[in-house]
């Protein structure tokens, strides 16, 4: 039995690592600014890491939804699968050539993932796993994680690019 409330325990897991980063950077700026010698050290790296890991976590935070889009999504080895209640597949990472987010009348969002070998992957922004898409998407070169972040939050109607592994170039 938990004393936690369902709402505060989904909010304290969706910023986990910005919290950890904030105690992080906490402890090593006390230590960081009133010890000495290895300490002293220790509180350096210790508050540069938990600054990191506090940006990182903002990032993350923003990109988690609460989990009541239909489907699962796993990442696993390379390879992104999505099983949902009437369709769904699998892609290589390394076969993603263009990703999109799509916003229909009702507001639901979805990304739309472009790969090599098949028809385009349609994965609603809150399906139970999706938080893992993250870290496949920041892998991607080139791609703009702040563009990527404002247009999660406030998806415009209809299609919008996030990223294209071949962007048309004009000179």
């Amino acid at each position: 039995m938990s004393f936690i409330r369902p709402e505060v325990r989904q909010a304290l897991s969706r910023w986990r690592e910005t919290i950890i980063g904030l105690i992080a950077a906490t402890i090593g700026g006390i230590w960081m600014f009133t010890s000495y010698g290895a300490v002293q050290i220790v509180g350096t790296v210790l508050a540069i890491g938990g600054a990191l890991l506090v940006v990182a976590g903002i990032q993350r935070g923003v990109f988690r939804r609460a989990t009541r889009g239909p489907g699962l999504v796993n990442v696993l080895e390379g390879q992104l699968t999505y099983f949902g209640p009437t369709d769904g597949g699998a892609v290589f990472t390394k076969d993603i050539r263009r990703l999109d987010i799509h916003r229909n009348n009702s507001s639901a969002a979805a990304w739309v993932i472009h790969h090599d070998g098949g028809p385009p992957l349609h994965i609603p922004v809150d399906a139970a796993g999706a938080e893992n898409l993250f870290d496949v998407f920041s892998n991607l070169p080139g791609l703009n994680t702040r563009a990527l972040l404002d247009n999660l939050q406030s998806p415009p109607p209809g299609l919008t690019l996030i990223w294209d592994r071949d962007p048309l170039r004009v000179h």
